[in-house]
């Protein structure tokens, strides 16, 4: 039972901090807008840089796409949540019915995997450059959250054995 207690409270953990993230995102709007802001306007790359083309420079894309990012976030949150509970609920089911429930942690992990990864270090990162930003690059604290979601999952998906 350890075992699976310890999937669900690290499950619920992830569901707490993508809701953290949302919440943070929601309640205090324009101090992570500027970020987003920053980034697509690729306002603060290198001088001159060839990929210039890329940046946009709409306040209501700008507008769009952190309210997709927020979304993102938000479901993050709410699947890792459901998952956490249908972990709970089979808690001391035979091992394929809490294999069964894992699929909401999975689901919850993927949408998060693709908020930090491809979201932040693939279109943010690479695609507008974000790395070549002093001030206005997330892709250390991305990389942190998108780990602690493999991690998760990773041990979330090892095989559970049946209970004495």
């Amino acid at each position: 039972m350890t075992t699976r207690y310890a999937k669900i409270v690290l499950t619920l953990a992830l569901a707490t901090f993508a809701f953290m993230v949302t919440f943070n995102n929601i309640t205090d709007y324009g101090s992570n807008f500027a970020f987003v802001r920053h980034v697509l306007s690729m306002d603060t790359t290198f001088p001159d840089n060839a990929a210039m083309y890329r940046a946009i420079t709409s306040p209501a894309l700008w507008h769009a796409a952190y309210w997709l990012i927020i979304f993102g976030e938000g479901l993050t949150a709410v699947l890792l949540a459901y998952g956490a509970l249908s972990l709970w609920r089979a808690r001391k089911a035979e091992a394929v019915t809490f294999g069964r429930a894992k699929q909401w942690v999975v689901s919850g992990a993927t949408v998060g995997f693709l908020v930090w990864f491809f979201g932040f270090m693939v279109v943010g990162g690479e695609w507008f450059l974000m790395w070549q930003s002093q001030t206005w690059n997330g892709q250390e604290p991305a990389f942190k959250f998108y780990m602690a979601i493999l991690g998760v999952l990773i041990f979330v998906n090892q095989a559970d054995n049946e209970l004495a």
